[in-house]
């Protein structure tokens, strides 16, 4: 068994109160929940699923993430 590790983003919306992240590296990984908790087993599950659909080469060729810069822009 491969051992895979994932970086996902994570927002809270204002609006509905929900979290929501998603995989940048990983095409379609996203999902959104309640509570952290309930995000972090929606997380596992849907990176499963995104990965049971790639390749063998598309696996090989996942992004290396190198890692986050949060940026200030005064306008």
């Amino acid at each position: 068994m491969k051992h895979y590790q994932f970086n996902a983003q994570i927002e809270r919306d204002r609006d509905s109160g929900m979290y929501v992240a998603y995989v940048p590296s990983l095409p379609g990984a996203h999902t959104q929940a309640k509570s952290l908790d309930d995000l972090n087993i929606n997380l596992k599950e849907v990176i499963e699923l995104c990965l049971e659909e790639l390749s063998d080469e598309e696996l090989a060729n996942l992004p290396e993430f190198v890692g986050m810069q949060q940026v200030m822009i005064d306008i």
